[in-house]
């Protein structure tokens, strides 16, 4: 099972089934995305597509000698420019492929359009998702809850991502979900109803034992998109932000044009791909190993090669390296990076305190570190709330728990009011109210050994105990001991053999160390075969936004007080707002704990004049 494998084959099909000659590849907001991530621009147009469009973009020019390849997601807003484009053709040829099922109604709606007759192929090619790794898939999508509940536009576009994954490695699987969630359950019934609807799509050939499909919810485990990460693709989408496996440097001291955006794929980078997992003092080593092999060929350029500031010296002495290796540099310039956050932040510390929170259960030396940094004034305000993130879902119930007085301690640091809001909200969204699996282990029942790794000098990897939450519940599915009664299957029928094909579906997203789990897992586990996928992948920021904005926030701005900001009598707000049938929508937005005074004075002045 490997998603990207899947994903490429489709778009290789697309462009091989359109023929020779020069072509354009004709594509929406969110397949752009899909394609990118499997493919390089430089990789395509070996393929012959000369051109990349936008389908709503205005501004393309007529070019009868190009064909035209249309990859599209199958939304009424895309059906629609398609029309428009089929009443007035600008290529001499189209090949459609929508990336998951239309309607018979909405490609009659185009047949009627093609009075021209261009149109050779329309196709369904199920890659309506984003293959990160090969084991590892999101949807890209933030926000899908209101409460506790699904925002009823967005299970729709789940349900719709998650079963071309399905068509995409050919599965029609049994379906375990997340009993405490009631979004788990909604969306397994969903998926249910469309391989019930589209029997004929999932008539694949049955195996001795059957696929399955579990989905659970981000909530049941809210402590690991909270932690530092220590293994490369987690660490830099961590510090960094991977989107779409693009990294924006431009903010990084002294960058060089050419490196104000890199693209990490393991696709198309040999030395990510071989890094992808290994913890941080590793990838320094292995740097180091290439710089050194270059030095052999060239023994009068010997220069010492200690540290991640002497290979950035490298690289900048030496322009032939940079453009014989310019992945190498690229990448010397990501961990260069890394390296500075890590000390200019002192993560090394502020992780092993989190790991502490997340694994131990030693009260008072949990509280006596976490003070201790949060009066580090070299403790950046998102590492100092984590923190206390970390303490409240940990020790929440504990009978001499200090949270309000670290929730002070926040407040004389200079920690906004939004963020320190925001510990209240991860715990209604992840508290022991919410889990339905057994989160925080008995310290007895855990053996912890603190692990260095010894890597390049100033890059001394901290230990990492933590495991998610994931780990056990796999564990639990694979050895046939997970439990009917937290996990169960939807229907009557259920799984009697070890699964053999497991794709793992989180709402509210998935993590970098799950992937690493997964992949794992995957090595270690001969026959077994997972993928994991999620609503969208996190980081502690992502994370800590999404979460503030998935609770039902009570706590933050009153309707009386949103009014006294806008200069208007409340009675007023709700008049105008229920003439257009948007006042518990107003409510909710201008509740949320990030929207700040400014953007509520847009709102409402938007909501006024309409």
């Amino acid at each position: 099972m490997n998603v990207t494998l899947a994903v490429k084959q489709y778009i290789s099909k697309m462009i091989e089934s359109s023929g020779p000659g020069m072509k354009v590849l004709l594509m929406d907001k969110e397949t752009t995305s899909i394609v990118s991530v499997v493919y390089t621009q430089s990789e395509i147009l070996q393929k012959e597509v000369y051109l990349f469009e936008r389908i709503d973009s205005q501004n393309r020019d007529n070019m009868k000698h190009l064909k035209a390849i249309c990859f599209l997601r199958p939304s009424k807003e895309n059906v629609e420019h398609l029309i428009q484009e089929l009443r007035r053709p600008k290529y001499s040829v189209y090949f459609i492929y929508f990336s998951n099922v239309i309607s018979k109604s909405e490609i009659k709606a185009l047949a009627e359009a093609d009075e021209q007759e261009v149109v050779a192929e329309v196709q369904e090619y199920y890659g309506d998702f984003i293959a990160v790794n090969p084991h590892l898939f999101s949807l890209n999508l933030q926000g899908v809850s209101r409460g506790r509940s699904w925002e009823p536009s967005v299970l729709p576009r789940v349900t719709q991502g998650l079963t071309s994954v399905l068509l995409a490695l050919k599965k029609c699987p049994m379906i375990r979900y997340q009993l405490s969630s009631d979004m788990s359950k909604r969306l397994a019934e969903s998926i249910k109803q469309i391989i019930t609807k589209e029997y004929e799509l999932f008539d694949f050939r049955k195996t001795e034992v059957p696929p399955l499909l579990l989905i659970l919810d981000r909530s049941d485990d809210a402590i690991t998109p909270l932690l530092n990460q220590w293994t490369y693709q987690a660490m830099v989408h961590e510090l960094l932000g991977l989107n779409n496996n693009r990294i924006d440097l431009s903010g990084v001291p002294g960058i060089s044009k050419d490196l104000r955006e890199v693209v990490l794929s393991a696709e198309n980078d040999e030395f990510y791909a071989n890094n992808l997992y290994l913890n941080f003092g590793e990838i320094g080593t292995n740097i180091k190993n290439l710089m050194e092999d270059f030095q052999k060929k060239k023994p009068k350029d010997k220069q010492k090669l200690e540290s991640i500031s002497d290979m950035k010296a490298f690289v900048d002495n030496y322009p032939q390296f940079k453009k014989m290796s310019g992945t190498v540099s690229k990448h010397v310039t990501v961990v260069g990076e890394l390296s500075r956050l890590v000390s200019e932040r002192q993560l090394m510390e502020v992780s092993e305190v989190e790991q502490e929170l997340a694994c131990q259960s030693d009260h008072s030396s949990a509280q006596q570190n976490v003070r201790r940094l949060l009066q580090n004034p070299r403790v950046s305000e998102i590492d100092a709330v984590r923190l206390v993130m970390l303490y409240a879902l940990r020790y929440e119930k504990h009978s001499s728990s200090i949270l309000p007085s670290l929730l002070e301690e926040l407040n004389r640091k200079g920690v906004s009011e939004r963020h320190r809001k925001m510990i209240k909200a991860v715990v209604e969204y992840g508290g022991k109210r919410i889990r339905g699996s057994d989160l925080i282990a008995p310290t007895d029942a855990v053996a912890i050994t603190k692990q260095f790794f010894k890597g390049l000098k100033g890059v001394e990897n901290v230990y990492a105990q933590h495991q998610p939450l994931l780990h056990d519940t796999l564990d639990q599915l694979i050895k046939g001991r997970l439990k009917d009664s937290q996990f169960p299957y939807l229907g009557p029928s259920s799984l009697r053999d070890r699964p053999q094909d497991i794709i793992v579906f989180i709402i509210g997203g998935a993590t970098y160390e799950e992937a690493l789990t997964v992949y794992n897992l995957n090595r270690t586990m001969p026959g077994v075969r997972i993928v994991l996928g999620g609503t969208t992948i996190h980081n502690t920021k992502r994370s800590v936004s999404l979460n503030a904005l998935n609770v039902v926030v009570s706590f933050t701005i009153s309707p009386l007080s949103i009014c006294r900001l806008a200069h208007r009598p409340l009675c007023l707000i709700q008049k105008r707002s229920r003439e257009l049938k948007t006042f518990s929508k107003t409510l909710k937005i201008l509740s949320c704990p990030n929207f700040s005074n400014r953007h509520i004075y847009i709102y409402i002045y938007i909501l006024y004049i309409n």
